[in-house]
């Protein structure tokens, strides 16, 4: 394996070892809408708004995530080829 290839699947594997991104993945997967915004987040996680879109954030530079905002919030969906990235590495 190449440097940068490990370097890249490194980055992203440290982006879903946190157990909070982990739910957000979980959430994002089995809910019914296309996409949600960090308000979606905070009472099933528990979590402030500040630290959801912390979380949202890390998940987004990795490149599991999309954004596009909506008016004054931004929602996100998950990047399926990036997520399909994560399944290969155990395939």
């Amino acid at each position: 394996m190449a440097r940068n290839t490990a370097e890249g699947i490194s980055a992203l594997l440290k982006a879903v070892a946190d157990p909070t991104r982990l739910q957000i993945l979980a959430l994002m997967n089995q809910g019914e809408q296309d996409s949600v915004c960090t308000c979606d987040l905070t009472d099933p996680l528990g979590l402030s708004q500040p630290t959801v879109s912390h979380h949202m954030k890390k998940l987004l530079d990795a490149g599991l995530l999309e954004a596009e905002r909506k008016g004054t919030w931004v929602h996100y969906r998950i990047n399926r080829e990036r997520w399909g990235e994560i399944r290969e590495l155990f395939a």
